[in-house]
């Protein structure tokens, strides 16, 4: 792929633009607060695509058109999974979350949420939360930076590991001064960018095919099986299992803490019907048209791709003139950076709330947690530099085993705790360790099934026969359950 001047200059200017949003809001972070969740002072449209932005990452623009490159449609079930848990979460979590944690203790984290709303003095619930936080939020990151790194090799031909180095420094910048509102506002103009790109690459290449129907044949042409849901890059017909393990990805959007945290962080509970309809327009248009990328892309291209997952970046680079073609190819970074800076940020969160707080310094000061927090994003983002340092990792992979670890770890427990008077802690407990006990060790099992299906089954059923076999919630406890209750 050869890069003019052009592409480098927007480049710079957008990590510039960047990297000044990190800077202003270094001035306005003044507590933990501030620095972890903003003050909870978000509006509708900024926690809208932020949520959305940080939620897909170089996913949507690498992963599901790469997916679609090779299996055309069938990737889709996906994308259906993900549309359907996107709604669902912000219908269901979205506003009693915000809620229930204001009202329980001003939650600042999910594991600080987790202890107050089960009134656990041990502490244990929350550092176990927070533990899991750590272990998959580690790969998650590390999945960004594999992203950036492919992004640059491909785009500027740097060799992996220099492009790895320069994608990571970049989000550890403006994450480290800005904290929160420097990752929302600048996840805001990346879902903005995101969304622009989706639309307008497979558009212009089907222009350039003739129209949507000369595109179509070619397709067919092609491989008439692209164009079918229930036929699989290998040409067989796509099993049970495999369409229940793809829509299961829905299930991951309940457990996610870098999404989680966007609904606690909206300035007014009320906000939040406003934001699901923003965040629902986004999803819809971007997950249709990030599958018609890989679809439009195999009729396109003469040659077969030898990385399907540049199948974007390998279009922009061909249709488009060098500067427009500079800022499109922004919006993978935007991408990337969008998510990998609020897991680091959920990360060093927990880290300085949940660990150091809790297990070493109970009268820390807002100061001394806020450099904690700082200091945590670098230290977490050098360990992520170092799981990515393999080339051979894949974006799906990594992203795939992390959201299973989440959404069946943290899911049913969230789920449970907003809507389930009698759960208790033991059911907590229960729900956190059996639901990522079964996602490691059906991972290694190598069985066909989404690993997060079991999980979030086993994780239901622990939390639902613990609860009831252990003692009931206290009187306290269930008052504020139904408190906040009557609030929806």
């Amino acid at each position: 792929m050869t890069v003019s001047i052009g592409t480098y200059i927007t480049f710079i200017l957008y990590f510039i633009f960047m990297l000044s949003i990190g800077i202003y809001y270094y001035t306005k972070s003044k507590d933990l607060s501030d620095y972890i969740l903003g003050g909870r002072n978000l509006n509708s449209w900024v926690t809208a695509l932020s949520a959305q932005a940080s939620d897909m990452s170089g996913w949507l623009l690498l992963g599901l058109p790469g997916a679609a490159y090779l299996s055309g449609f069938e990737a889709s079930w996906i994308a259906i999974g993900l549309l359907i848990g996107t709604y669902l979460n912000w219908k269901f979590v979205a506003k009693r979350l915000r809620q229930y944690t204001e009202h329980s203790g001003d939650a600042l984290t999910i594991p600080d949420y987790l202890e107050h709303r089960f009134k656990d003095t041990s502490k244990v619930l929350r550092i176990i939360a927070a533990t899991i936080i750590l272990v998959f939020f580690l790969i998650y990151t590390a999945s960004g930076f594999v992203a950036s790194a492919t992004l640059f090799e491909s785009v500027f031909g740097f060799n992996y590991y220099a492009a790895l180095t320069i994608g990571a420094v970049i989000v550890i910048s403006y994450t480290f001064l800005g904290g929160f509102m420097a990752v929302c506002w600048t996840d805001f103009f990346q879902g903005l960018l995101m969304f622009i790109a989706i639309l307008i690459v497979p558009t212009i290449a089907i222009i350039h095919l003739g129209g949507f129907s000369p595109t179509i044949s070619q397709i067919q042409a092609i491989d008439p099986n692209m164009l079918s849901f229930f036929i699989d890059a290998s040409g067989n017909p796509v099993t049970a299992i495999g369409v229940i393990s793809l829509l299961a990805w829905g299930l991951g959007y309940f457990g996610q803490p870098h999404i989680l945290v966007r609904f606690m962080g909206i300035r007014d509970a009320n906000a939040i019907k406003q934001s699901r309809r923003i965040a629902m327009i986004w999803v819809f248009l971007s997950l249709g048209a990030s599958v018609l990328v890989g679809i439009v892309g195999r009729a396109y291209f003469a040659t077969t791709l030898a990385n399907s997952e540049t199948v974007f970046m390998e279009l922009i680079a061909t249709l488009f003139h060098p500067v427009v073609a500079g800022l499109l190819l922004a919006a993978i970074l935007a991408a990337v950076m969008s998510t990998a800076d609020s897991q680091l940020l959920v990360t060093a969160s927990s880290i300085s709330e949940d660990f150091y707080k809790v297990l070493f310094r109970k009268n820390a000061s807002d100061k001394e947690l806020l450099w904690v927090s700082r200091c945590t994003v670098v230290i977490v983002a050098i360990i992520a530099y170092m799981i990515a340092l393999n080339p051979e990792n894949s974006v799906m992979g990594l992203v795939s085993y992390a959201w299973a670890g989440f959404g069946a770890t943290f899911g049913p427990v969230i789920l449970f705790s907003l809507y389930w008077k009698r759960m208790n802690k033991w059911g907590a407990f229960a729900g956190l360790i059996f639901g990522g006990l079964t996602t490691v060790l059906w991972k290694f099992a190598h069985h066909p099934l989404y690993e997060i299906v079991p999980g979030f089954i086993v994780a239901t059923v622990a939390i639902i026969l613990v609860s009831l076999l252990t003692k009931k919630p206290t009187s306290m406890i269930e008052k504020e359950f139904e408190h906040i209750s009557l609030m929806n």
